[in-house]
């Protein structure tokens, strides 16, 4: 194996960190872990995780992983964009964040496949972390009650942190979730915390994954959970009745009807119209009183994304990684779109909110080509090797895409990219050439 190979080894040895198959599942459930916690935290054990694959791959091991290569696709497509982007600044700044695209598949492509057993011990870990995370934040949001009286602690943002937004804290809550649901022989405590973790999921009022996650349980059901027909029956009543207790109790249900409500109300003798639909679309000028929910907000930017397209050359190239949000700016003021909404954001001032369209206008219909055969080659592969706990994961994403621009935030890539890897690598079948841990 050559001298470079024992004298990578002997350092990792003199370090305490001897190669072995626990510390490469320590290492990626660590960047899984921290995840929701400050940017810093995650940098560094990524970091750590690259530097530890650099020091103890084994050149038996080192294989290029063909389902890995549209992640290293997308960062390359990102990189070039420079040549042409508008905000190139904006663009460097960016590729720094975005660099999990390249380190991470570049990890998994170095190391031994994972086994199914080890996968599972990694999902293991990372759904009982975020346990006591979801544990830790309810019992901080008890304490904020107790001392303001103020029930909103217990729901959306309030409930989640400052450092992680509550879609992104309901992405990782989910799959927590539907790796306990997976389990066999579930325990009572596992119903336990499967059934915390779909209550706190429903505090948390991200919509779209709340839809997402309660028909993907009614798949679970029926498809996956190997019960009798009488047994899936009345598990899956007992688990809608559970899903619309919550769905209409008090602030879930306000929060979930505000993206159904058209009517103006008077607020503080101000009356505020809730834009609609057709109004998102087509209106071309809106006013002061204007509110756009999520759902309108985001017919609204798809509106003016399709303005761009007729009114700027960027079918092919886009702006450039992270330069469209200027041109978000200025439809906003062409719309008269620039007072703040829901959050105390200036409308004008947020992004697609959709990975892709926000993968079109920043890199062009090679971008989005490439968002669509990640989803696809990870539900493809998802539906192949059958294992649900990767299609629940797959789903997530294809809808989630639909409202967030998840990728262009360093919570968000690291998420999909390392699940991704872990799911398309782990969970296929080992070739006969390569060992698995």
């Amino acid at each position: 194996m050559g001298d470079n190979y024992f004298s990578r080894h002997a350092l990792l040895k003199r370090a305490g960190l001897p190669p072995s198959k626990k510390l490469l599942i320590f290492f990626i459930s660590a960047g899984l872990l921290t995840i929701p916690l400050p940017h810093v935290y995650n940098s560094l054990t990524l970091i750590l995780f690259v530097a530890y694959t650099l020091l103890s791959y084994n050149k038996e091991n080192v294989k290029l992983r063909p389902v890995l290569m549209p992640l290293l696709a997308f960062f390359a497509l990102m990189v070039i964009s420079a040549i042409w982007s508008e905000d190139i600044k904006a663009t460097f700044k960016a590729l720094g964040r975005e660099s999990a695209l390249l380190f991470i598949p570049v990890a998994f492509c170095l190391n031994m496949q994972l086994s199914k057993r080890g996968v599972r011990k990694i999902l293991n870990n990372y759904s009982l972390m975020i346990f006591l995370f979801a544990v830790f934040l309810m019992v901080k949001a008890v304490f904020r009650y107790s001392n303001t009286g103020n029930t909103e602690v217990f729901f959306y943002h309030e409930l989640a942190t400052k450092d992680i937004s509550a879609v992104y804290l309901s992405v990782m809550v989910a799959m927590a979730a539907f790796h306990f649901l997976c389990k066999k022989n579930k325990t009572f405590w596992g119903y336990l915390t499967l059934l915390f973790l779909m209550i706190f999921l429903f505090l948390l009022s991200s919509k779209i994954i709340i839809l997402t996650s309660v028909l993907l349980v009614a798949v679970y059901y029926i498809f996956y959970s190997g019960m009798g027909r009488q047994f899936k029956m009345i598990a899956l009543l007992v688990f809608f009745g559970m899903a619309g207790a919550l769905g209409y109790y008090g602030k879930i249900s306000e929060r979930l009807a505000t993206e159904f409500h058209y009517n103006s109300i008077d607020n503080d003798n101000a009356e505020i119209h809730h834009v609609s639909f057709d109004e998102a679309w087509s209106r071309e000028t809106f006013t002061a009183n204007d509110y756009l929910t999520g759902t309108t907000l985001r017919v609204y930017q798809a509106r003016i994304f399709n303005e761009m397209l007729k009114e700027d050359n960027i079918f092919l190239t886009g702006y450039g990684l992270d330069a469209s949000s200027p041109h978000i700016e200025r439809k906003g003021v062409e719309h008269n779109l620039i007072h703040t909404g829901e959050g105390g954001i200036t409308y004008n001032k947020i992004n697609f909110h959709n990975q892709y369209i926000e993968a079109f206008a920043d890199l062009g219909i090679f971008g989005l080509l490439i968002v669509v055969v990640l989803l696809v080659v990870n539900l493809k592969n998802s539906i192949k090797n059958k294992e649900f706990i990767h299609i629940a994961f797959a789903v997530l994403m294809i809808s989630l895409f639909l409202t967030e621009s998840f990728l262009w935030r360093q919570r968000g890539v690291v998420f999909f990219t390392m699940f991704y890897c872990l799911f398309n690598t782990g969970l296929l079948p080992v070739n006969k050439n390569n060992r698995a841990l």
